[in-house]
């Protein structure tokens, strides 16, 4: 990971405003950072693996981040605040801090955007500037660095990936090699192109040994490129809701502080939507509503169900399909993203349910939350049409190179009882070095990559940073319409997924991974250059 002293600024006090409360909370702090002191020049020296990142002349002030008020389960389902760009430029500011929580009758104490789960909502256009203060309010860490980088440690360092993104992975831009420490704060600056494809994306935190911490306690936000479907009346008229899906997980004080809190695999205490437990989505009888739904679990997929309606998919991964598909089901994983249009039948309340699915291991199963559908009804119409996909097909005239990736895994013999210590996860063989390019790739160069799953126990999420790639084939089938995707499910024992990549634009290094988070904290990650010949 990037650190530099010069990107940073220390934080700075004024003791005599603070309350009681505060000043205990600041004079834990303090004592915490005495005793890392030590190894602070130690732990940058380990990780400068990278050019230094720029600057950023600006303090955070030291204490919690307030509360956002969540309505108790049950309750109509509210939506994040939404932060828009104006005149080409959205320009915000992001706090990183301890918040409580209340959710679905618990209190929680957990790291937070903001104060809330999810954080805000951004939206802005193709073309536009992203610019961020990202202010890191969280306490010093209170580990060193651990002989193997891909053991969980320093969860109080963080940074800021834009997923799904096709724009520059360095700099200050979409690099997830910069390492953001407590008490500073930095300077993010993400530019879109002009034809970048619209839809729902997302952020999260991808800082190795700390990103499953931070994404499990609810650090993630929806980020909507807007004017998809803007010509589709039927789509570009119905109300529209953004549901970010989360696994609540917390321990005996309402926490997430160890990496046990997240073992097992059945940690998983409930299920939430906008960072509410179960709550109500009303409709009208004959209503369609566009959901743009964000898988944003930190763990596992989940296979979605509305009692007794068809759900229409419109868009996977933030990139339009060219024709609607009528599902029972829909199944996302963690990173993924579905845009679907719903037609409200006859009044009354259907359960939406995560219904059951193995993936290695159960998936989370139960209540996600209500659809009510009552009022006066309305004769809204789905399209019979929609415009011709925003990517074009590749060609098998156009690939330059092929290549095969493999994800693996070792387990304990006593499954059952192993603690995460006794879990590998591995790449081709390897766990995630940051020092090492693992796949280098021509700026240019179109490829066809296999992607295997070998491991015996566990399906896996792959996903890559900056280009998304078109799936052709699964498991040896192939795919009627090939469909462009920046995260898919390869299953285990031999699971293969193949697809296709421009990657254009942009040079830098960036990652591939699974996005089961633990999977990646643990060593399943690459690098991965593109550079100009």
């Amino acid at each position: 990971m990037q650190h530099d002293p010069n990107d940073v600024s220390p934080v700075r006090v004024d003791m005599t405003k603070l309350s009681r409360r505060q000043l205990l909370d600041y004079g834990l702090k303090a004592g915490a950072m005495s005793l890392v002191a030590g190894s602070a020049k130690a732990q940058h020296a380990a990780h400068d693996h990278a050019r230094m990142s720029h600057t950023a002349d600006m303090s955070p002030t030291m204490g919690m981040v307030p509360e956002t008020p969540v309505p108790a389960m049950d309750q109509p389902l509210l939506e994040p605040e939404v932060r828009r760009s104006v005149n080409g430029l959205l320009s915000t500011t992001l706090r990183v801090g301890y918040a409580y929580r209340q959710i679905g009758g618990v209190r929680l104490y957990v790291r937070s955007y903001e104060g809330g789960s999810p954080g805000p909502t951004l939206r802005m256009k193709p073309g536009e500037t992203l610019r961020i203060k990202m202010i890191n309010d969280l306490p010093p860490n209170r580990d060193g660095m651990p002989a193997d980088i891909s053991h969980p440690h320093q969860f109080n360092n963080t940074n800021f990936h834009f997923h799904g993104a096709h724009t520059s992975p360095s700099g200050i831009s979409d690099n997830v090699m910069r390492s953001m420490a407590p008490g500073r704060s930095y300077n993010i600056e993400i530019t879109l192109p002009a034809d970048h494809t619209r839809g729902t994306y997302w952020y999260h935190p991808h800082h190795h040994g700390s990103a499953d911490i931070q994404i499990s306690s609810g650090m993630v936000g929806a980020v909507v490129i807007e004017g998809d479907f803007a010509d589709v009346p039927e789509i570009a008229t119905a109300r529209e809701r953004l549901m970010v899906l989360t696994q609540v997980v917390y321990d005996a004080h309402g926490m997430v502080e160890n990496f046990e809190t997240l073992f097992p695999e059945t940690a998983t205490r409930f299920l939430a939507i906008n960072g509410q437990r179960r709550p109500m989505i009303d409709m009208r009888p004959g209503e369609v509503q566009r959901w743009r739904i964000l898988n944003a679990a930190y763990q596992d997929d989940m296979l979605l169900d509305l009692e007794k309606h068809d759900l229409h998919a419109i868009a996977y991964d933030g990139i339009q399909l060219g024709a609607m598909q009528p599902l029972k089901q829909v199944l996302i994983a963690p990173g993924q993203r579905a845009d679907i249009l719903v037609k409200a039948g006859g009044p009354g309340t259907y359960a939406f349910n995560a219904a059951p699915y193995d993936q290695g291991h159960p998936s989370p199963v139960g209540p996600l939350g209500r659809v009510v559908v009552s009022g006066a009804p309305i004769d809204m119409k789905l399209p019979r049409a929609l415009p011709p996909a925003p990517l074009a097909t590749i060609k098998d005239s156009e690939i330059t190179n092929r290549r095969k990736v493999t994800l693996s895994a070792t387990a304990p013999e006593a499954d059952a009882a192993g603690h995460w210590q006794e879990f590998e996860f591995f790449v081709d063989g390897k766990k995630f070095d940051p020092g090492r390019i693992d796949q280098r790739v021509k700026l240019g160069a179109v490829e066809e990559w296999t992607i295997v799953n070998t491991h015996e126990h566990d399906d896996h999420v792959f996903h890559i940073h900056t280009n998304p790639f078109q799936v052709v084939s699964v498991n040896g089938k192939a795919l009627a319409v090939p469909e462009w995707r920046d995260s898919v499910i390869v299953e285990r024992k031999g699971g293969q997924v193949v697809f296709r990549s421009r990657f254009i634009d942009f040079t830098g290094v960036y990652m591939l991974h699974c996005h089961m988070m633990n999977h990646e904290e643990m060593g399943m990650m690459q690098t991965v250059e593109v550079y100009k010949p």
